[in-house]
């Protein structure tokens, strides 16, 4: 039995398959209930009307802990034309072969799996995943699934303002900009190549097309860019920018070295000499961000604390690599290749069992900084951030 009420072109109020009768206490009662339409009804009761009958959460989304996964993340390439020190080894990595890759149809038909059983956000990574040929019609088939409320992307910027009014125009909610150093010379130093003002071209072009926030993500190292703190928040005083300030991790091969890293505390601390009036900002339950406000600035900084003071408690987070294997820890180096079991012909019910199975094995929290540089894991450009 199949049935869905489509009552916005991305709002599903029910996905297909016996799961999502499961809480019923039978199939006519189901039929009964979706016997009219939603649109029918007034606004304000069709508002209730939807949050008072979504459809449960997916079982095979939620871990043993009780963390509902409800953010997919994709990586679309593991290709960059950047080669940050702490992503990328300096003498670069080894690619998969393209056969092995994800083709853009099993992307979509992953997307679309994932958003029936719950998953209501997904993000665009890489590598570099604006020099997928491709990407625009990619964000535009994920802006046709019912039940997705946000597309996002995580982008180096170098290509950003060219392709940006397009992608929006596909469907692309937000943003999230890389940006280490506001020193054009610098930025090459980290980098391995230029480029500096392409990214500020593409910061630019968002703000001008109206995204708020522009998220600004800025890893902090110690001994080549902590000097720069104080630059990046007044770079909030005019523009409604979030940047988000995070803490130097350990992947394989960027030379991960705790004396390197720059402690959320440090980093408040640094602020608040500067504005002591800094004000905290309530979040989410499931952010990873603690977020704060120099007052009467109109955007507003972040830090992401995945060292000092890990959100592992309530991560909501999945990502899929190039390659098509899921992970469902960032510092976590078991996967599961989704991959081949699409191309094994697996019907979409053993999918889910297989994610659910993954995602019943996650851990409680990860192994924290020193044994996690110590594990043998992706280097970040072949996880996808």
């Amino acid at each position: 039995i199949s049935f869905v009420v489509s009552v916005h072109p991305r709002l599903q109020l029910w996905g297909s398959s016996e799961r999502a009768c499961s809480d019923f206490k039978s199939v006519k009662t189901a039929i009964c209930f979706i016997a009219f339409s939603p649109q029918e009804l007034p606004s304000t009761r069709r508002k209730g009307f939807l949050t008072e009958h979504a459809a449960p959460f997916s079982a095979f989304l939620t871990d043993s802990f009780g963390r509902r996964h409800n953010y997919l993340r994709i990586s679309l390439t593991e290709k960059c034309n950047l080669r940050c020190q702490y992503c990328m080894p300096e003498e670069g990595v080894q690619l998969t072969p393209k056969s092995e890759l994800l083709t853009t149809q099993e992307i979509i038909t992953l997307a679309r799996l994932f958003v029936k059983e719950g998953v209501d956000k997904i993000r665009l990574t890489g590598g570099e995943p604006l020099i997928r040929p491709n990407v625009v019609d990619i964000v535009g088939q994920l802006y046709k699934l019912e039940g997705l409320q946000t597309i996002a992307v995580t982008t180096n910027g170098i290509n950003l303002a060219r392709l940006l009014p397009r992608l929006k125009e596909a469907g692309l909610d937000a943003i999230n900009i890389s940006l280490d150093t506001l020193v054009p010379a610098k930025f090459e130093f980290i980098v391995r190549r230029k480029g500096f003002h392409k990214v500020m071209e593409g910061i630019n072009k968002a703000v001008e097309l109206g995204y708020n926030p522009v998220k600004v993500n800025c890893v902090v190292m110690r001994g080549l860019n902590e000097d720069e703190l104080l630059d990046f928040v007044v770079l909030t005083k005019n523009q409604p920018l979030d940047v988000r300030f995070i803490e130097y991790m350990p992947f394989d091969g960027n030379k991960w070295n705790f004396k390197k890293m720059v402690s959320y505390k440090e980093m408040l601390d640094t602020v608040r000499q500067r504005w002591p009036d800094l004000e905290k900002l309530p979040c989410e339950a499931s952010s990873t961000a603690k977020a704060y406000k120099v007052p009467d600035f109109q955007g507003q900084i972040s830090f992401i604390t995945s060292m000092s003071e890990h959100f592992c408690g309530s991560c909501n987070r999945l990502r899929i690599t190039a390659d098509g294997n899921l992970k469902v820890c960032l510092f976590g180096n078991s996967e599961v290749s989704l991959r081949d079991h699409l191309r094994s012909g697996a019907s979409e019910d053993e999918l889910v069992q297989i994610i659910g199975a993954a995602v019943g094995r996650k851990k409680k929290q990860h192994a924290g900084m020193f044994n996690i540089s110590q594990m043998k894991n992706r280097p970040m450009i072949l996880i996808g951030g």
